[in-house]
């Protein structure tokens, strides 16, 4: 898969993933039970797929290039949006952390609120994101770099190196 697909199919999977989160949300709610075991599961993996792995990709490779290359546009596109998107779901997460930790302490239904806060606050900015990225900025990056620039993304990307250009 190139770089381009292997962003897409990442899209599809944490999408999928976060539907799974609001269905915890809505068990919680209807049934009550919390098992704080699998918000931390959810928690780590979001940690190791969502940002070590595809929000990586996206800063290391991609979102270089088109600063690099395609000028103030993609620089306001990228550093104003994207990377602020990306700060607040890690900002989402680790408050979420946080709630999970003071529902374990307290077992209160304050602290049971702000997971489910959290966690559907995580859901919904990244439901927009995905959609953003696919409708706009993936795009955009496909239109606009050159062909030698999307092959030396695509060779970095095999290599496993960050994009310097």
């Amino acid at each position: 898969m190139t770089l381009m697909e292997t962003l897409y199919d990442e899209h599809e999977k944490i999408a999928a993933f976060i539907e799974t989160l609001q269905q915890k949300c809505v068990a919680l709610m209807e049934h009550g039970t919390f098992d704080a075991q699998e918000f931390y599961d959810a928690i780590r993996h979001i940690r190791e797929y969502a940002d070590k792995e595809h929000h990586q990709k996206e800063e290391r490779l991609l979102f270089r290039a088109m600063v690099k290359e395609l000028g103030p546009a993609a620089e306001n596109l990228v550093q104003h949006g994207m990377l602020v998107e990306h700060d607040m779901a890690r900002l989402t997460v680790s408050e979420l952390e946080k709630a999970v930790h003071a529902y374990e302490e307290t077992k209160s239904a304050d602290a049971k609120l702000d997971v489910l806060a959290h966690t559907m606050e995580y859901v919904y900015l990244l439901r927009r994101h995905i959609a953003k990225e696919n409708g706009a900025v993936y795009p955009f990056a496909e239109r606009h770099l050159k062909p030698e620039t999307m092959q030396k993304l695509e060779e970095d990307f095999k290599a496993g190196r960050s994009f310097e250009g």
